[in-house]
């Protein structure tokens, strides 16, 4: 098949490489020296090499910082998560080098099926939140971010550190990178984090390496349908491959485009196979959707959080962190 994956970032460099046997180019909006992946960098180590040795590559050359545990901050206290192999990783030289030896067309701003992909047999839409070529979501949620990478000696963290806000609308991070390099950002529905970051740059007196600002979508893919418009079929957060709990994308996304590789010749099972795979995305939704709103109840809740909290114990090595009910009761209490 030859096959267009328009956006070069984990889903689609990742796809690229996987996808063996086939004719595939790759089309980036922007040019190669402005290109550069967002995020905070942190995943599960013992979760991703596995997939990261399908594409070709040594996860383990790329890892920065492995944590120990992560500090959560209530805002009344803090209380400690015990850490199963969460590490900060350098995403962008990862994901750079899987481009490499590929066809990418640099700088190439896609907004619709034009004569360029009139030869191609599939157009997957890799674009993230934008979703350049699938139909607007009704109702969709897009969380305001903003991150810097910073350098610094002054910080009081030397592991991960987030500070969720109230009703779970977002959380404020602190990733360690390397020595004094850390990434610090925030995302909250309302922009509630506005002044913070810049208060934090000032009060640590941080050196500014880097400034990234884009949101991230939070609602999972039972809400993205349709996932396919004629040729073009969605992988990763154009189809909402984000775990709602925790803002993450990066392992879910790459196993978006593996149940692509796994369904490539019938899009109607790809479709199912992400949606059961995902569903415990949508009771994650249900339960932060609630919090935001404020109509959370913990009694008729309960069930909803427990699966989740099963999901997430039964997956450890996925999430590289351990999961204990009592935790996820603290958090739903924010």
């Amino acid at each position: 098949m030859k096959i267009a994956i328009v956006g070069a970032g984990v889903a689609g460099s990742y796809l690229l490489n996987r996808l063996d046997g086939h004719q595939v180019e790759c089309f980036e909006m922007r040019p190669q020296d402005k290109w550069y992946t967002v995020c905070a960098w942190g995943t599960s180590e013992p979760y991703i090499s596995e997939m990261v040795k399908r594409a070709g590559f040594n996860f383990e050359d790329y890892v920065l910082h492995r944590g120990k545990k992560m500090t959560v901050d209530s805002g009344h206290g803090t209380f400690d998560l015990p850490l199963r192999g969460l590490v900060s990783y350098d995403k962008h030289r990862l994901c750079e080098d899987m481009l490499k030896g590929h066809t990418v067309h640099w700088g190439t701003q896609v907004r619709e099926l034009d004569g360029r992909f009139k030869d191609f047999d599939t157009v997957v839409d890799a674009t993230g939140m934008q979703r350049a070529l699938l139909p607007k979501i009704e109702g969709d949620i897009l969380v305001p971010c903003l991150e810097y990478q910073v350098k610094s000696k002054n910080f009081p963290w030397d592991d991960f550190y987030i500070k969720p806000y109230p009703g779970l609308t977002g959380y404020l991070w602190y990733f360690p990178l390397w020595d004094g390099v850390a990434h610090i950002g925030a995302g909250e529905l309302h922009g509630a984090y506005k002044g913070e970051l810049e208060a934090m740059l000032k009060k640590y007196d941080c050196e500014v390496i880097r400034k990234i600002g884009r949101p991230v979508r939070i609602i999972p893919p039972s809400a993205c349908l349709p996932f396919s418009h004629g040729k073009v079929i969605g992988v990763g957060e154009s189809v909402g491959t984000v775990f709602p709990m925790l803002g993450e994308g990066i392992i879910p996304s790459m196993q978006c485009a593996e149940i692509f590789i796994e369904n490539i010749d019938d899009m109607a099972a790809y479709e199912a196979a992400v949606l059961k795979h995902t569903e415990v995305y949508t009771k994650g939704f249900k339960f932060v959707e609630s919090k935001m709103a404020g109509k959370f109840n913990l009694m008729t809740s309960f069930p909803r959080l427990f699966s989740v909290y099963r999901f997430m114990a039964g997956n450890e090595k996925r999430f590289g962190m351990q999961t204990r009910l009592s935790d996820l009761i603290k958090l739903s209490k924010l």
